[in-house]
């Protein structure tokens, strides 16, 4: 019993850190607009998304989901309105390693886009789940 009360702080931190790491596995949508790469399929398919890759043009075309379009972060802005005119449309957003594709799913939201959702781990977890990858050629 003294060891709790002598490292009462200790025990408190580590609690916490343990329910922060469960965090997103227990609470639905905590994990905000990501998806697994099995998510992201059945979206995909399910919502017929549109796959917007907002990697580099040598990223791209290194490897990218069947279909998916080209539109670099730096241009994102500029480029999607004339890309997507449908505000509504669902789109799946992803990049290398899901970095870029969350800041981009920021800025699409700030051009007023509604369905929008960021593959989890991008073009990493894609290829991990072994999916389809199209080489640009």
């Amino acid at each position: 019993m003294d060891f709790f009360l002598e490292n009462w702080i200790l025990i408190s931190i580590a609690v916490f850190a343990a329910a922060m790491l469960l965090w997103p596995a227990l609470v639905p949508g905590a994990r905000g607009n990501a998806l697994s790469p099995e998510q992201a399929v059945q979206w995909m398919n399910r919502e017929k998304a549109l796959v917007i890759d907002v990697c580099s043009a040598e990223e791209f075309a290194a490897g990218h989901i069947l279909g998916a379009k080209n539109l670099p972060l730096e241009s994102l802005s500029a480029k999607l309105p004339g890309t997507v005119k449908n505000k509504s449309a669902p789109l799946l957003l992803t990049c290398a390693s899901g970095v870029r594709s969350g800041r981009a799913l920021a800025e699409a939201k700030k051009l007023g886009y509604e369905n929008l959702r960021s593959l989890a781990g991008g073009m990493r977890a894609w290829r991990s789940a072994n999916l389809p990858v199209e080489k640009k050629t």
